[in-house]
């Protein structure tokens, strides 16, 4: 928590930046088409297309911040739920993909009214409800989708994303048991083992960190717990609205700029892709996720380089736009609660 309390620079918006439009020009010089630029022309499909795309996205964040209301059992009024979301979503997209900005929701909900042990609360149900949803929608995939349309078909690129993705999964999977034990069952075992492990010399300095946010989250997981199982129905219900409303913008960037391929595909890979966009070093993912995005959907596109301009235009809507959004309100944020 203390990282916030440094000046804020924008050397944070300007690294990922740097690191995204390199790859994006690296693989543009790589596989430049001249064919590329004269197959994209106006009409009305990619304009009805790109206007979806962003209103998926517009849903996506109204699915969380109606999120945030609901769990803080509208403590948090409408405009504070926005900034903790785009704050959340800033953080996410200047950090590592690993670390996420899910860490600093406790502060931002306790600046913004709600005290330490409900914010506590309130993250630990967040990254619950996005990670159970991942847990279920996963397996469904693998039911009702052949390996070979989940996964590309580029032989070397389509194993090791299966591998790297089984072994994500598996760590998600356990990382959510973990966090519902915290939540409804267990909180005090589950306090005790992450003290444990953040004895560890390679993550000592965060010891103290743990210590108070596992001390407040039993404090509140009895009254959280306590909650009926309706309202945690809802909960999950805007969950389920907000990813699903992520993963629609892709189907609406293939039906703007392509016929070929199923839609239905094109979304369930979606659950892989962002499974395995988890463990990305880079800041939000940047320059891997682009990458990914050309490789994995390439099969879609007829001309060489088409899934690449999709990929940039995608990164646009999901990623570049947090930024732009961060840099207008993150000083102001700051500002008024004195960083």
């Amino acid at each position: 928590m203390e990282a916030i309390k440094k000046p804020f620079r924008f050397s944070y918006v300007i690294i990922p930046v740097v690191i995204g439009l390199s790859v994006v020009g690296w693989l543009f010089w790589k596989e430049f088409n001249p064919q590329l630029f004269s197959d994209i022309h106006f009409s009305w499909r990619l304009l009805g297309g790109l206007l979806l795309a962003f209103l998926f996205m517009f849903g996506r964040d109204g699915g969380l911040i109606t999120r945030f209301r609901y769990l803080s059992e509208n403590t948090l009024s409408w405009r504070k739920a926005f900034n903790v979301n785009m704050l959340c979503e800033f953080t996410s997209a200047v950090t590592p993909s690993a670390v996420g900005g899910s860490s600093l929701i406790v502060l931002f909900l306790n600046k913004e009214g709600i005290n330490a042990g409900r914010s506590t609360a309130l993250m630990i149900s967040c990254l619950f409800l996005d990670e159970l949803f991942l847990v279920i929608a996963c397996p469904l995939a693998l039911l009702f989708f052949p390996f070979s349309e989940l996964f590309g078909t580029v032989s070397v690129f389509s194993e090791s994303i299966k591998l790297l993705f089984f072994i994500v999964y598996g760590v998600v999977t356990i990382w959510t048991i973990l966090l519902y034990l915290a939540l409804f069952h267990r909180p005090e075992w589950v306090k005790h083992l992450l003290i444990s492990v953040f004895r560890l010399p390679l993550l000592r300095r965060w010891k103290k960190v743990v210590e108070e946010l596992t001390d407040n989250l039993v404090e509140s997981s009895h009254q959280i717990s306590g909650k009926p199982f309706v309202f945690w129905l809802k909960a999950f219900g805007l969950t389920c609205c907000a990813w699903v409303s992520r993963y629609l913008v892709v189907n609406a960037l293939l039906f703007a700029f392509t016929t070929n391929g199923s839609q239905l595909v094109a979304f369930v890979r979606q659950l892989i892709l962002w499974i395995v966009m988890t463990v990305s070093p880079t800041p939000g993912g940047s320059g891997i996720s682009e990458y990914m995005f050309q490789v994995y959907y390439a099969d879609f596109f007829s001309v060489s380089g088409m899934a690449l301009v999709v990929a940039f235009v995608w990164r646009i809507i999901t990623y570049y736009m947090y930024l732009i959004v961060g840099v207008c309100i993150i000083p102001g944020w700051l500002k008024k609660f004195n960083f």
